[in-house]
């Protein structure tokens, strides 16, 4: 045993909960009953853990695949490990024992959010939203609707600080915030390179999540089990989209809501009338913006190389089903449920080889299709990139240096201060900065109310993917 200790248990999971095999969350506990902070298989100490129970999903991997494409990409996503489970002596299959999102440092890492905290800065964050089904014990949260348009809307919930945790203070500041963002994409201005939406999210962190989004064509993508998060304003200022979550009903498993079709963008897909859970209505506004859309076909084109190569994925693939070869056997042994229709199968494959080879030929046809979609844009956008970085005047400083630069267009720019160790110490900025010359200033007297002392420091930008910094020296 790598953990032998009490724990509690109890069934999990909502549409899941109608097959056989149940997933389950667990707590580790001390004997009091008291959270019992561990390792289990190797992954960061904590408490709360998810042992999924992939069932439809009959690659068994799909939910494995999805999170580690997502972590590769620089991405946190839920650590992952394989197991069998056995509950009371009673053989339950192959399970994957994953990290439940939460914030802690090993997790969604900002700010721990405390019920007294409800002014100035500490007000700001961290908060964990998520776009859900409204069931459950202990969820709430707020609907979200577009004005003059029936069924288009949506849940936001409470996720961290948990509902019955978040105080009146909290839930006004993170409603205020969202509802803000959702009002600059209603308004005219909504891509305005200044006050603009891209002034409220991180939005490499947007283009993340829906290219695994896409790649994946998952049908809850958007609208179901999609998170966000909002560090304090003092160390990082805008939302940011994810960890993603989900993705047994993705990579072409499923018989609805053209689950199954490799054509067509997932984002685009026109949910129906008579279901509760919609798309967010400004995920279509920002995809349909011209600076995302170049911006993620860099990012597309960057992953191709490298995480999302053919190769890449299919090593990825094959290594796993290598790993869990024998218990998969096992598995199909207790579930007898290969050469069967499980709800929502597009594919019933009569082995289990024949349902890894339909994932992997689905994944390298779906891939095959975005590329060229890119490739058609690509024929009417230049997407190259290039600026230049001047030094910083003055340099050494006191207390005020300058940082300048040139784009060759108009780009989204972030610029952050670190120390010679490299620990981050402050954003400057992130948003869009128009084509030409631009410049940002810092000034290290008492910055955000923290002592900045003497030393050296650097200016890190990022243009795109491309990254650069410059070495300043403040004298006191």
């Amino acid at each position: 045993n790598d953990y032998d200790g009490q724990i509690s248990i109890e069934i999990r999971g909502s549409s899941s909960q109608m097959f056989p095999k149940k997933q389950y969350a667990i707590e580790t506990q001390e004997n009091d009953g008291n959270n019992n902070n561990v390792s289990i298989l190797g992954l960061p100490p904590e408490n709360d853990w998810i042992l999924y129970a992939p069932y439809s999903d009959k690659s068994l991997i799909r939910n494995y695949l999805a999170y580690k494409l997502a972590r590769d990409m620089g991405r946190y996503s839920s650590r992952t490990r394989f197991c069998e489970l056995l509950v009371n002596g009673d053989y339950k299959g192959l399970y994957i024992l994953m990290e439940k999102i939460k914030r802690d440092d090993n997790r969604i890492d900002i700010s721990k959010l405390e019920p007294d905290e409800t002014s100035g800065d500490d007000l700001t964050g961290g908060y964990i939203i998520k776009i859900d089904k409204w069931n459950g014990e202990n969820n709430d949260g707020w609907f979200s609707d577009l004005p003059d348009e029936p069924n288009t809307g949506f849940y936001y919930l409470y996720h961290y600080p948990k509902p019955d945790e978040i105080v009146l203070e909290q839930e006004e500041y993170i409603r205020a915030y969202i509802s803000d963002f959702e009002s600059i994409l209603l308004s005219e201005d909504y891509d305005d390179s200044v006050q603009g939406y891209y002034r409220y999210i991180d939005i490499g962190s947007f283009i993340d999540v829906s290219i695994v989004s896409e790649i994946s064509k998952n049908v809850d993508a958007y609208r179901l089990s999609a998170y966000m998060y909002k560090n304090k304003s003092s160390l990082d200022s805008v939302l940011h989209m994810g960890p993603i979550w989900d993705y047994n009903l993705a990579f072409g498993n499923a018989d609805y809501y053209n689950g199954w079709d490799i054509n067509g963008w997932q984002v685009e897909n026109q949910i129906p009338e008579n279901d509760n859970f919609r798309i967010p209505f400004w995920w279509k506004i920002i995809w349909n913006d011209q600076k995302f859309r170049e911006l993620y076909y860099q990012r597309w084109e960057t992953l191709r190389q490298t995480v999302f190569s053919v190769d890449s994925i299919y090593n990825a693939i094959d290594s796993t089903v290598s790993l869990i070869g024998e218990a998969q056997e096992r598995n199909f042994q207790r579930w007898p449920i290969l050469g069967q229709y499980v709800w929502p199968n597009a594919f019933i494959g009569g082995n289990y080889l024949s349902e890894i080879n339909y994932l992997k030929s689905w994944i390298f046809d779906r891939i095959q299709w975005m590329d060229q979609q890119f490739l058609e844009i690509k024929d009417v956008n230049t997407l190259t990139l290039s600026y230049s970085l001047k030094d910083p005047f003055p340099n050494p400083f006191n207390p005020v240096t300058n940082l300048g630069y040139t784009l060759s267009r108009d780009e989204i720019v972030d610029v952050s201060i670190y120390d010679v160790s490299g620990n981050f110490v402050s954003n400057i900025f992130k948003g869009i900065q128009i084509e030409g010359y631009n410049s940002v200033l810092w000034d290290a007297t008492n910055y955000q109310r923290q002592k900045v002392s003497s030393g050296v420091y650097f200016f890190v930008i990022n243009v795109g993917n491309l990254k650069q910094s410059k070495k300043i020296i403040l004298l006191k």
